[in-house]
């Protein structure tokens, strides 16, 4: 009788939600969103750079610990692409959060809400400049019914109340913040060849070194002290679920499905935040936050429908 041939191995589960690209997206938003809650609990926690700092810090200290070989790969490319590693880590992870929290002292969070939603926008718009990315009329309507949906969110329902919006210096930081964002989502694209745990320890050292300056002004204005123990907790948050959770996903979908595609997701982070600041701050959940998911989710259902069919 003829043996029988060996099973193959099975994938674990990581191995398989790494090829789930709209699970890493969901999943990435949701850290993200979580992250505009930490941002709220940090205040008179932790100083807005110490934060900054702190999570790639700590980022860049678990990839020693745990991930050095990916570590000693990232450092050896970084001789050959060090300018590309340190301009993303810059504008992608470091000045993105400087920006954003210096716009929550200057603007409104509706301004910021909907300023983020111009992220996806832009990431297609560049798609289309750069690589010739088609935008297919079905993607536009998608488009559009995320946009409404957000502007729900920020306006609490209350859409003639963003007519009398007025953008101050606050929402010049945000809007140059989500440029920085959105050229990163498309710098991601010409990773081809390197490990996606490799490219990230390039980045987060990146974004470390060149928040240190940031940091160093906070303490020399005497703007930032030792945090408490409840900063401590948020900072702890931040480096694994947005920082490096959500990171390491994002870019894989990205490398999955393109950044135009990807970068629509982001409409779902001010989303999750109003429902995650529902369940952890018991701020109210109002009729707007359900029919601001549903457009959302069916904007992406319809833009995705018309990408894989064109």
């Amino acid at each position: 009788m003829a043996e029988r041939a060996p099973a193959p191995p099975r994938a674990s589960g990581l191995s398989r939600l790494l090829d789930q690209p709209y699970a890493l997206l969901v999943l990435t938003t949701l850290a993200w969103g979580g992250n505009a809650v930490a941002g709220r609990l940090a205040v008179g926690e932790i100083a807005p750079m110490a934060l900054t700092a702190g999570r790639w810090g700590l980022v860049l200290a678990a990839l020693v610990l745990f991930a050095r070989g990916q570590v000693a790969v990232a450092l050896s490319q970084a001789k050959t692409q060090w300018r590309i590693a340190l301009a993303m880590g810059a504008c992608g992870f470091t000045a993105f959060n400087a920006l954003f929290y210096l716009a929550a002292h200057h603007t409104s969070a509706v301004n910021i809400s909907i300023l983020q939603g111009s992220i996806p926008v832009l990431v297609m718009l560049g798609a289309l400049m750069l690589h010739r990315t088609p935008v297919r009329p079905g993607q536009g309507v998608g488009m559009a019914m995320t946009l409404v949906g957000v502007a729900l969110v920020a306006s609490h329902g209350d859409l003639a109340s963003l007519a009398r919006l007025r953008l101050n210096l606050g929402d010049l930081f945000m809007l140059i913040a989500c440029v920085l964002y959105a050229g990163y989502t498309l710098a991601l694209r010409g990773r081809a060849g390197v490990g996606g745990l490799s490219f990230f320890a390039g980045l987060a050292a990146a974004a470390f070194v060149t928040s240190l300056p940031l940091l160093a002004g906070e303490i020399a204005a005497g703007a930032s002290g030792w945090p408490s123990l409840k900063g401590w907790a948020v900072l702890a948050y931040v480096a694994f679920a947005p920082s490096f959770v959500a990171q390491v996903f994002y870019m894989r979908a990205v490398e999955l499905i393109g950044p135009g595609r990807a970068g629509l997701f982001i409409n779902l982070v001010p989303i999750f935040g109003a429902l995650l600041a529902v369940l952890i701050l018991s701020e109210p959940f109002g009729l707007h936050h359900a029919a601001a998911l549903v457009l959302v989710l069916t904007g992406i259902l319809i833009a995705e429908r018309s990408a894989r069919t064109s």
